[in-house]
């Protein structure tokens, strides 16, 4: 398709002879996410589609007791400018909210914002290349104060400056943000911007109070109290924190949607695993919603047959993937472990990391372990599904495995492990303390050794492995082994801040503190023009194009190996309403969850 036919649609939109649904479902079918074709009709001046929520049936704010959640790995801080893990952006988004949230229909909603941004509205250009954000008045902070357009200002220059260390730098450090009055600001991008719903929206957009944060602007921002202790705008109040076990919230009476919120308390447990949460929820009934259940189908049918609890799946794009380290984890490069100036061993030789990828036995961990909540990929990028490549493929296969390294000058020894000169290949691979991850480490275990290769199984805590602690060396940002495996995810409906994980300005590195998304090292020159060149492309078939390509850069090098895609799988209460988007976090809603009588 090309731009004229493109807009020829478009105007069919606009006036009338052709239905919105059938677009975008059309467009989903060239490749585009949803909420991407639908932010195309929006700078075009079509009007999105309305979010439809449940049916909110509570009259009045209160009365519904404690919502007990539990997320068994427990957030470790609460301020979301850090958040390079979900546990993190989940809590933060009990107390803090954004300008504007992603339905699962890929539609913008408000939350801090009087309205979306629109052509028709004058607040948006129809390059993207200015938009306008309307702040709702009357919107106070948790502690009175109000809220304005100088909170939202604040919170670009606080992200912005490199001494902060946000995970979210790369989000705002190219775009200028201006006041225009008390509850308006205008948000200005370099270039061309075909997704520019990414600063202030959804996990990126969480708003922290300048009249707190001000004084701890820079590399004073780790001393700041509200880091453990959130001052928001959101439908609970912070009572009080233990990081990775407890997170309390009050209800707040000043919060600016009418009749909300249903509970008067709050709580987010951490720690357990997830097993012992599913069972909470759908057999016990002792919590009312668990998260992230990457617990095995069988048993979560199991569970669910008890009666007290429903199992929710959402479709979305995460992906549960191995990492081959590109880097050196065991020697120090001028005083750092995993430094970009060192290269792995073993890992830089591709035929040992094409080797890894015929080792890895996709579809046995998705027929024994996830079934319907994990489905075997060679992609990276999976969603939506003709936005997936067909040129990438997976296989299993020993023997080939062994005829590569083989071939490759790789040799068995006496004690059956292959090595070339003075390196083996005996390898540490590292994951979180879970039944599902264990049990993939053992499938991958044993087709290794087959190939004369040894793992080391290492099975961290989830609550050490994705926390914060720069002190400790077994976080899956520091990654101080040769492989490690876990779930990154697609927060956003659009992949170019997903994709980004991969560009070389994310590096995690020691002099970052390890904050950015780049955990897995790898990088390359064409991916990172490539990835620019995407940022400003506004015909959509050519950026769906160029994200396809990324995508196969990535997989084709092997240093990053994708193992199933996972839909995400909640629990909840069987009287919860609890409306969940595939494309933000969990408690994207969470002033409209309720219990039915």
């Amino acid at each position: 398709m090309n731009e004229r036919s493109l807009r020829g649609l478009i105007r069919d939109v606009k006036t009338g002879k052709l239905p919105r649904r059938d677009f975008i479902q059309g467009m989903v079918g060239l490749g585009l996410t949803a909420p991407m074709a639908s932010m195309l009709l929006l700078q075009a001046g079509v009007a999105q589609a309305q979010t439809v929520l449940p049916p909110y049936k509570p009259t009045k704010r209160g009365g519904g007791g404690t919502l007990r959640l539990l997320w068994w790995q427990g957030p470790v801080h609460l301020n979301p400018q850090w958040a390079t893990g979900t546990k993190e952006q989940e809590g933060s988004r009990m107390f803090y909210e954004p300008l504007a949230a992603w339905d699962n229909d890929g539609n913008l909603f408000p939350v801090l914002a009087a309205e979306i941004p629109s052509v028709d509205k004058g607040t948006l250009s129809a390059d993207g290349k200015a938009v306008t954000w309307k702040l709702k008045q009357g919107v106070t902070w948790h502690d009175g104060k109000p809220f304005t357009a100088d909170d939202v200002v604040f919170n670009w220059q606080f992200i912005k400056d490199p001494a902060t260390a946000s995970a979210l730098i790369s989000v705002y450090k190219d775009i200028e943000v201006v006041k225009i009055d008390a509850h308006t600001v205008r948000v200005f991008y370099p270039k061309p911007t075909p997704f520019w719903a990414e600063p202030f929206v959804g996990t990126n957009g969480m708003i922290i109070p300048k009249h707190l944060f001000a004084p701890y602007m820079g590399a004073k921002s780790r001393e700041a109290p509200m880091n453990m202790a959130p001052v928001g705008t959101g439908p609970y109040k912070f009572v009080d924190f233990k990081p990775g076990d407890m997170v309390r919230g009050t209800l707040n009476p000043n919060y600016h949607q009418p009749n909300r919120p249903y509970f008067d308390a709050i709580e987010m447990k951490g720690g357990g695993d997830a097993v012992g949460a599913a069972r909470a929820v759908l057999q016990t009934g002792e919590y009312d919603y668990a998260w992230n259940l990457q617990v095995e189908d069988e048993i979560l049918k199991r569970l669910e047959a008890s009666g007290k609890g429903k199992v929710a799946i959402v479709a979305g794009g995460n992906i549960e993937f191995i990492l081959l380290n590109p880097t050196d984890p065991w020697n120090e490069v001028d005083g750092e472990r995993s430094s970009i100036k060192s290269k792995h061993p073993a890992f830089q030789d591709k035929a040992v990391r094409d080797a890894m990828g015929l080792l890895v036995d996709r579809k046995s961990v998705q027929e024994f372990i996830y079934g319907r909540t994990g489905v075997a990929t060679a992609n990276f990028l999976n969603n939506p599904e003709r936005f997936r490549s067909k040129s990438t493929k997976f296989e299993f296969n020993v023997d080939k495995a062994n005829q590569v390294l083989e071939a490759a000058g790789w040799k068995k020894g006496a004690d059956g492990i292959r090595a070339k000169g003075n390196v083996k290949l005996k390898f540490v691979y590292q994951t979180s303390v879970n039944q599902p991850r264990q049990k993939t480490q053992a499938i991958v275990k044993d087709a290794c050794a087959k190939a004369g290769i040894e793992l080391e199984l290492k099975s961290v805590t989830a609550a050490v492995f994705f926390g914060g602690d720069f002190a400790n060396p077994d976080t899956y940002q520091k990654f101080w082994c040769d492989m490690q495996m876990y779930t990154t995810t697609m927060t956003q409906p659009d992949p170019q801040t997903f994709m980004e994980q991969y560009c070389s300005w994310e590096l995690a590195q020691k002099e970052n503190k390890w904050a950015k998304r780049n955990i897995s090292r790898w990088r390359s020159d064409e991916y990172d023009k490539l990835h620019t060149a995407s940022q400003s492309e506004m015909d959509p078939v050519k950026r769906a194009a160029m994200y396809i390509k990324l995508n196969e850069m990535v997989v084709g090098d092997g240093n990053i190996i994708p193992v199933v895609f996972r839909p995400r799988p909640s629990a909840a209460a069987l009287k919860l309403v609890a409306p969940l988007s595939g494309w933000d976090n969990d408690l994207w809603a969470l002033p409209h969850w309720y219990k039915e009588a």
